[in-house]
């Protein structure tokens, strides 16, 4: 029977899903039976198997470019969504995605293993908004096939499909078209982005074999380019990491640069990659579960003012219309939502229950469209985490039955005053309290993480409501509504227009980065908009370190920042508390740099480790010439040159330092 089928789904380029659903060695039995009945790859994706070809879901990445006949997601104890998208586009026509799930009756209640990811929980978490809508879906589609336990299984009959005929290996209408236009382009950068199977890895592999020049072609793993070599004999391909060494080698390069998948390489590293050639064709997939897609197009490619971009819509891998693919775009909510005319009337916030995922789906999955629609992070892993995930709270802005604007905010803090202390002094990280965790770890609070605040977490306008105030009015309603907490925060990637807005919002800078973000190439900030007299007290303490340490924060003296700088080179209090974390316990190098500056102007001793290291030497350097083992050794030199500073400025206060800090790994 299912034989037939798939002979029928090759003829007609599609691939189904199979659910299978029951007990685990039920579930195991069949997806066996099934191998053995079917000609195919017969992938195998979760926990261990006796299969021969088999890879965890957090490595399916590895294998994008690869494409297999059939394949198993093992979600009986954990539904990876991330993976389970990445597998259906791995997959040729007539094959099976076969997923296999507890029980429907009892799959609701049981824990998702995977949820430990983006819960921000210790232990794994029930998913019972997330079962529901994935069987609604389910249950929905009339392409998909179902297998139960106890219920016999039988294949629908399916209405017939027109024929499909596969890609010949020439190109397509929109792929002759971009040839087309490769081949005239001036200096500069194209980008092609587009879902998968549209054959942009192919374009990329046509246009590389109509070259008379040389070019070089990079991509995230060397897996990923399979496709372009059946398209292009000569594929002269570099990691991007030996790359940039060439590059910065000052060694010859040719006039073109060919980067597939290139969303999933950092932002920074491709940027310095992509200066250094004449042309280059950047392939990458935007819509999805990535999550580095819509950042791509929103940071990096805007950073180019000459750069063209072009898309690929229609599918060569599988035929339009693919069940699979629909399947899983309803379900991960891929598609964008409209963006059509939106009513101009006045805004009325209201706050988004999880029930609504229940009584009118259609009003959360606007919301979670919108805000994937403008923020480049997001990824199914955040729907999993919007729909299942404790302490979360969401407001919208609504206009006649229309979504105008959407706020999304997460609980953090309330820990304890000793882990919160323990946080502080780096012998403790638990799992979530993004900005609550490093207001401790790497501010100058021990006690910060001991407050409540309300992250935010997302926040979205239509792009025809923008500039209107839509954003600054929720943010105000929550700051209104949110009652027992002492902040709200936001962690983000500086620019100085989005500043401006959290500036505009109340917000005051409370931390900054040491490094660019890899997705966005930009410096993390931190920012608080204090609630209660604690909040603020935490707000202004730490906003007068900020200020206090600004000239010695070597990564942003070329940023334009809105905060004077209140340079001091004495050490005072929190310069004792700084370094005696640093020092006793394990309080990193990035926060307490400007305190060992202003130590080392303070002291005449021979502590070398500390004098080249915030010379900002190399650590290979630094290691050779000390004759240390690496990164680890130096760390512990810098930790006892540090001691030995402290103790010659003030021998008793460093003892007793030294005394309380190590106090906290043992609470």
């Amino acid at each position: 029977m299912l034989n037939t089928l798939c002979r029928r789904m090759a003829a007609e380029g599609i691939r189904r899903l199979l659910v299978i659903s029951g007990d685990e060695g039920w579930c195991a039995a069949q997806a066996d039976s099934l191998r053995a009945a079917l000609p195919g790859d017969w992938l195998w994706v979760g926990e261990q198997t006796d299969w021969p070809l088999q890879c965890a879901p957090r490595a399916l990445a590895k294998l994008l470019g690869q494409e297999f006949r059939h394949a198993v997601l093992d979600a009986r104890h954990g539904f990876d969504v991330a993976a389970f998208a990445a597998l259906g586009g791995t997959l040729k026509p007539g094959s099976l995605l076969v997923l296999l799930v507890p029980a429907f009756s009892a799959w609701p209640a049981k824990p998702d293993a995977d949820s430990v990811r983006w819960s921000d929980t210790a232990l794994p978490v029930a998913t019972p908004v997330f079962v529901t809508h994935f069987l609604r879906t389910l249950a929905q589609d009339n392409d998909a096939l179902v297998w139960q336990q106890g219920q016999p299984f039988t294949a629908p009959d399916f209405a017939a499909r027109v024929p499909w005929h596969a890609a010949t290996g020439a190109p397509e209408q929109e792929q002759a078209a971009l040839l087309d236009a490769l081949a005239v382009m001036p200096p500069g950068v194209m980008v092609v982005t587009a879902p998968r199977g549209r054959g942009k890895s192919a374009l990329a592999g046509m246009h590389l074999a109509r070259l008379s020049g040389q070019a070089l072609v990079t991509a995230p793993a060397r897996a990923a380019i399979e496709v372009m070599t059946r398209y292009a004999s000569d594929v002269d391909f570099i990691a991007p990491d030996a790359l940039l060494a060439r590059v910065e080698q000052g060694a010859s390069l040719p006039d073109w640069l060919i980067v597939d998948e290139a969303a999933a390489i950092p932002g920074p590293l491709l940027r310095q990659l992509v200066a250094a050639f004449r042309y280059v064709l950047l392939t990458t997939t935007v819509q999805g579960y990535e999550g580095t897609g819509q950042g791509f197009m929103l940071k990096f490619c805007a950073s180019f003012p000459s750069l063209t971009h072009r898309e690929l819509h229609t599918p060569l891998r599988w035929a339009a219309g693919c069940p699979l693919e629909a399947f899983i775009s309803t379900l991960l909510l891929f598609e964008d939502g409209a963006m059509g005319a939106v009513p101009q009337g006045e805004a009325v916030i209201q706050p988004l229950s999880r029930s609504a995922w229940a009584a009118d789906p259609a009003l959360p999955s606007a919301f979670y469209r919108l805000l994937a629609s403008a923020h480049y992070r997001t990824s199914p892993l955040d729907l999993r985490r919007m729909m299942d995930a404790p302490g979360q709270h969401f407001w919208l802005s609504m206009s006649e039955g229309e979504l105008l604007a959407a706020l999304w905010l997460v609980e953090e803090g309330n820990l304890t005053a000793d882990l919160s202390q323990a946080v502080w002094a780096g012998f403790r990280r638990p799992r979530g309290n993004l900005v609550a965790q490093s207001l401790a770890a790497h501010g100058g609070s021990p006690l910060a993480a001991t407050q409540r605040g309300l992250r935010v977490s997302r926040i979205a306008v239509h792009p025809r409501r923008q500039r209107q105030g839509l954003g600054q009015a929720l943010i105000d309603h929550a700051r209104q509504r949110s009652t027992g907490c002492d902040y709200l925060s936001v962690s983000f990637g500086y620019t100085p227009p989005l500043w401006r807005f959290w500036q505009q919002c109340g917000f005051q800078l409370a931390r900054l980065g040491s490094h660019r973000e890899a997705s966005s190439g930009c410096f993390t900030a931190m920012a608080l908009l204090p609630l209660t007299a604690a909040g603020k007290a935490l707000a202004d303490h730490e906003q007068r370190r900020l200020a206090r340490d600004l000239p010695w924060l070597e990564a942003w003296k070329n940023e334009p920042l809105p905060l004077a700088a209140a340079p001091q080179s004495t050490l005072n209090d929190d310069d004792w508390l700084e370094l005696s974390g640093f020092a006793f316990a394990h309080r990193p190098l990035s926060a307490a740099a400007p305190a060992l500056r202003r130590l080392l102007l303070q002291i005449d001793l021979p502590v070398q480790a500390l004098r080249m290291a915030l010379a900002q030497r190399d650590e290979r350097d630094i290691c050779t010439a000390l004759a240390l083992a690496g990164r680890k050794a130096l760390l512990a030199r810098l930790r006892q040159e540090t001691a030995r500073a402290l103790a010659y400025l003030d021998g008793e206060r460093a003892q007793h330092r030294q005394a309380e800090v190590e106090k906290l790994q043992f609470f």
